[in-house]
C-alpha cells in the first residue's frame, strides 16, 4: 500500500521555490544575467542551478520516462560535481545570455510541477532525504544570491539600492565585556536532532582550554579606530599572505566603505550608500582583516570548537538585509548578524566520512585552504542558524556577511 503524500514537506518545498523568486523580484533581468567576478554567480544562474538539483539528483532517478527540460542544461547549471559530468567554467557564468530569464522560470515551474506529480506517487526515505537536502542546498544560494547581487550593484557609480527602504540607525552599542568560559571535555558536533550537512559529523569529544570570548560583534567605529591608526599600513599585524594581499589590491578599508566628496566614511549596503552606523557590527572582512584587527586590539579569534561551546548560551537572533547593532549586555549577535571568522581550517572532524557518489562531492571535497566560520548572517534563511553549521571560505573572501569576533585565553 503506497504511503500517503508527506504534505508538510511539500508545502515546506513550495515555500522555499517561491522565497527565491521573490529574491530575484526587485531586480531587472539585466542585473540577473550579469556577473561581478568569478567569485560570484549571476541570479539567472543561481535560480537555474537549484532548479537543476532537483531535476539531477531527484527527477533523473525516480522519474519514470525520465527526459531532461533541456539536455544542455545538465552541463550549463552543473556547480561542481564532477561525478555529474562536464561543467561550464565557472569564471563565464555570465556570458550565458541563453537560456534568458523567461526559459529560466519556466524551467523551474517544470520541475516544481515533476517533483509534486513524483510525490503524489512516491515517498520514502530516500526521497525524503534528497527532497530535505535540496531544499537546504536552495537556502545556502538564497544568501548567495544576496551576497552575490550587492557584489554586482557596488560597481555601479550609481550604487543602487536592491531594496529601496530605509536602513534604521542602530542603537548605542553596550561597551564590549569579556565572558570567561571554563572550558574542558566536551562534545562537538551535531547533535542528530534534525538536519545537517555531512561537514557537522560525527559529534565527537575535544578538550577546549579556559577562554574568555566578547560580548558582541567588532563595530564599525571600533574597526575605525583600526584604519585611522594606520592598520593596513602595518605589517607587524598581518599574517604574511594577507600582508601581501593588502599590498597587491592597495586595501585601506573594508570592501563597502568609501569617502564621500567631504571624506567622510560610507558604507554600500543592500538599501543603497548610507552613513557609516559607528555601531553597527563591520561586516564583509576577509580572515587576514579579522585577524589583523584581533592583533591590533591585543586579542585573537577564537576556535571553532570555543564559539561552539560559548554558543549554548546563546540565543538565535535574526536581522533585516543589514546586520543590527547589539541591544542588550550579555553574550549577543552570535547569530543573524554577520558569520564570524575562526582561527580553525576547515579540516574533516575525527571519522568524517563523505556519503557515495555525487552528493559525497557536497562538502568534503573543499576541506583544504579555508577557514572556518560558525553562526550566522542577515542573510542567513530562517532555520538555518545552529551551534554546530560549519561554513567555510578562503582567508581572503570578504564578500559574504563576515564579521568578527574576538577572544582571549
Amino acid at each position: 500500500m503506497r504511503e500517503p503524500v508527506d504534505m508538510n514537506l511539500l508545502h515546506r518545498y513550495a515555500a522555499v521555490r517561491k522565497h527565491t523568486l521573490a529574491l530575484a523580484e526587485p531586480l531587472s533581468d539585466e542585473d540577473c544575467g550579469a556577473q561581478s567576478m568569478p567569485d560570484a554567480s549571476p541570479i539567472k544562474w543561481h535560480l537555474a542551478h537549484t532548479t537543476w538539483f532537483f531535476e539531477t539528483f531527484i527527477l533523473e532517478r525516480m522519474e519514470t520516462d525520465f527526459t531532461p527540460f533541456h539536455p544542455a542544461f545538465r552541463i550549463l547549471f552543473n556547480s561542481y560535481y564532477n561525478g555529474i559530468g562536464e561543467k561550464h567554467p565557472r569564471p563565464q557564468r555570465g556570458l550565458l545570455t541563453r537560456p534568458g530569464m523567461a526559459q529560466v522560470r519556466a524551467y523551474r515551474a517544470d520541475v516544481d510541477a515533476r517533483i509534486a506529480r513524483l510525490l503524489e506517487r512516491e515517498h520514502g526515505e530516500e526521497l525524503d532525504m534528497l527532497l530535505t537536502l535540496g531544499l537546504q542546498h536552495e537556502q545556502q544560494h538564497q544568501e548567495l544570491m544576496l551576497t552575490d547581487v550587492k557584489h554586482l550593484l557596488a560597481q555601479s557609480l550609481l550604487r543602487p539600492a536592491y531594496m529601496d527602504i530605509p536602513l534604521p540607525a542602530a542603537g548605542v552599542a553596550p561597551a564590549m565585556a569579556w565572558l570567561s568560559f571554563d572550558g574542558g571535555l566536551t562534545d562537538i558536533g551535531h547533535t542528530g536532532d534534525g538536519f545537517s550537512f555531512d561537514n557537522e559529523l560525527p559529534r565527537h569529544k575535544q578538550y577546549v582550554a579556559p577562554f574568555a570570548l566578547a560580548s558582541r560583534l567588532v563595530t564599525n567605529g571600533e574597526y575605525l579606530n583600526f584604519v585611522n591608526a594606520g592598520g593596513y599600513a602595518n605589517a607587524a599585524l598581518w599574517l604574511a599572505e594577507g600582508w601581501d594581499w593588502v599590498r597587491t589590491q592597495n586595501l585601506r578599508a573594508p570592501i563597502y566603505w568609501f569617502q564621500d566628496e567631504k571624506g567622510g566614511w560610507q558604507e554600500f549596503t543592500l538599501h543603497g550608500p548610507q552613513p557609516l552606523d559607528l555601531d553597527r557590527p563591520v561586516t564583509h572582512v576577509s580572515l587576514f582583516e579579522a585577524d589583523a584587527y584581533a592583533q591590533w586590539a591585543g586579542a585573537r579569534l577564537p576556535t571553532e570548537a570555543e564559539w561552539e561551546y560559548a554558543a549554548a548560551q546563546a540565543s538565535i537572533e535574526t536581522g533585516s538585509l543589514h546586520p543590527s547593532g547589539a541591544t542588550s549586555d550579555g553574550l549577543r549577535q552570535m547569530y543573524g548578524h554577520c558569520w564570524q571568522w575562526t582561527s580553525s581550517s576547515y579540516a574533516p572532524y575525527p571519522g568524517f566520512a563523505a556519503a557515495e557518489g555525487a552528493l559525497g562531492e557536497y562538502n568534503g571535497k573543499f576541506m583544504l585552504n579555508q577557514y572556518v566560520l560558525r553562526g550566522s548572517s542577515c542573510a542567513t534563511p530562517e532555520g538555518h542558524a545552529r551551534a554546530s553549521y560549519r561554513n567555510f571560505f578562503p582567508a581572503g573572501a570578504r564578500w559574504q556577511f563576515t564579521g568578527i569576533r574576538l577572544a582571549q585565553r
